[in-house]
């Protein structure tokens, strides 16, 4: 599974496999002919009042994505999408902040690859043993 996250203003490329837009708001001087997205998932993005209370400084970074990791727990049905699209191939999250580190496709991700770690199965419990002491048994 591979997400990756890339500014709206560089060029798509193949190797970005499916693209989503997770931004609340459409991109500046981009044109919604120009980006090629597979869906605008506004959704998926912060609420305004958190994007607002954000506005993208580094030092409330780890406060935002406290918040934002709460809303999007508390609606899984805007998220599940891109996870499901996710495990079937390369996934990248488009966004428009200027700073790669700090910007809600950043928090996404993380999400996301967090989301599917929990969700990961345990490993089965080992069964050998039960069936090497039944086969010693049956000698």
């Amino acid at each position: 599974m591979t997400i990756r996250c890339k500014r709206a203003y560089e060029a798509a490329s193949r190797a970005d496999g499916r693209r989503f837009l997770v931004d609340r708001l459409w991109p500046r001087g981009v044109r919604k002919t120009e980006l090629p997205i597979e869906a605008w998932l506004k959704d998926a993005a912060p609420s305004p009042e958190l994007r607002k209370w954000f506005q993208h400084d580094p030092a409330r970074w780890p406060e935002f994505r406290r918040r934002y990791a709460a809303e999007l727990a508390a609606n899984p049905a805007v998220w599940q999408p891109l996870l499901e699209a996710a495990r079937q191939g390369t996934v990248t999250l488009v966004y428009s902040a200027h700073d790669p580190e700090h910007n809600n496709a950043a928090a996404l991700r993380q999400f996301l690859e967090e989301a599917t770690a929990s969700a990961a199965p345990a490993k089965p419990p080992c069964a050998s043993r039960r069936g090497r002491a039944r086969s010693a048994r049956h000698r």
